[in-house]
């Protein structure tokens, strides 16, 4: 299941606001914007921030004299923040933890820009001030994964990895090499993939690992190994495994739900992959997040007609990949199940001034 879009996601035609940093950023030094004349209020803007690849602490400052709606994503359409307004007058700081890396979004996709990018939208988009800092001690969340989890390169496609990262607090970066097309074994053969993330985990970090809408011919035991060696590097390495069951296709039966095998991923061979998934962390004593069983049950409660708009039914006729709005949903469902296994905890970066979305807590 490979979805790659070949056009570019635009970069704005309005106002642009460039930071130019230090070729070598020391720690303790943090970059301020120059926004220019005209930039405040009027237009979207790219904001670009010379830095090495690691992660950073963004800091926001939104408002202006007139009411204003903003919104912030970073590097290849990460999400930091959804529309947040602002009254007349109004100040407003936020503060988020990026990752940055080359590539920037899919990890065998385009390399992207050097450095930080970062979008300032909505539909009255106020921006007052940037700071970026290097936060060299984040915690990650490293995200192993398909197209469904990915940093998906251009609308109306979205990865419930991509829109994470407004869930988290201030101190926490999400590290996506989720890829498409990639399954169990491709993504253990793939030096980009699965050993690529597993460098860039540290003592504590959490890897999240969803594979199965593309091992449509994958034994259980190849599976299963397959996950199991993820599981036991990453362990080798300090970090805290979790495994993910994947996400529901939107595939309903005459009766209105989704009991069927391409539904709930019981692939060619026959194998219930989510099974696997459950019995595996069951057996091994890692954390599950059943994503299948949560996505089921919204995709049913809403029915077949308004579940159409989590995925890109309209638009591409599609019944696996989501929008905006679907990943949006899958990834606070991945918030909620890592607070309630009690995970959270390592997400708290230090005091910081952002809160979480209210879907985040419901």
């Amino acid at each position: 299941m490979r979805r790659r879009s070949g056009t570019a996601v635009a970069l704005l035609a309005l106002a642009t606001a460039t930071i130019t940093a230090l070729a070598a950023v020391p720690s303790a030094h943090a970059h301020a914007a120059t926004l220019g004349p005209g930039v405040e209020g009027c237009a979207p803007a790219l904001c670009h921030v010379d830095v090495p690849p690691g992660t950073y602490n963004v800091t926001v400052t939104l408002g202006g004299a007139e009411a204003g709606s903003t919104s912030v994503t970073a590097e290849t359409r990460r999400t930091l923040l959804t529309e947040a307004p602002t009254a007349p007058g109004q100040r407003m700081r936020r503060t988020f933890t990026v990752d940055v890396r080359e590539p920037e979004g899919e990890p065998t996709g385009p390399a992207g820009s050097p450095g930080l990018d970062l979008v300032v939208g909505g539909t009255s988009p106020k921006l007052a001030a940037l700071r970026v800092t290097p936060a060299p001690g984040a915690r990650k969340v490293v995200l192993v994964g398909d197209s469904t989890v990915c940093d998906q390169p251009g609308a109306p496609y979205a990865g419930w990895g991509q829109q994470l990262p407004q869930y988290l607090e201030r101190g926490v970066a999400v590290a996506n090499y989720a890829d498409s097309g990639e399954g169990s074994q491709s993504v253990l053969d793939n030096p980009a993939l699965f050993p690529a993330a597993l460098a860039r985990v540290r003592r504590g970090d959490l890897v999240l690992v969803q594979l199965a809408h593309n091992d449509k011919q994958t034994p259980a035991a190849t599976y299963r190994a397959n996950l199991a060696t993820m599981v036991d590097q990453v362990r080798a390495k300090g970090g805290r495994p979790v495994l993910v069951t994947p996400i529901v296709r939107r595939w309903f039966n005459s009766d209105g739900t989704l009991n069927n095998g391409t539904a709930l991923l019981v692939n060619g061979l026959g194998i219930d992959l989510p099974a696997e998934i459950r019995a595996l962390a069951a057996d091994a004593d890692v954390p599950l997040i059943d994503l299948t069983a949560l996505t089921k049950r919204r995709v049913e409660e809403l029915g077949p007609q308004p579940s159409k708009a989590l995925y890109l039914y309209d638009e591409k006729r599609d019944n696996t990949h989501t929008s905006v709005r679907g990943a949006t949903e899958y990834a606070a469902f991945v918030n909620g199940e890592l607070r309630a296994l009690l995970l959270s905890k390592p997400l708290t970066g230090p005091v910081g001034t952002r809160t979480l979305p209210r879907q985040a807590l419901s």
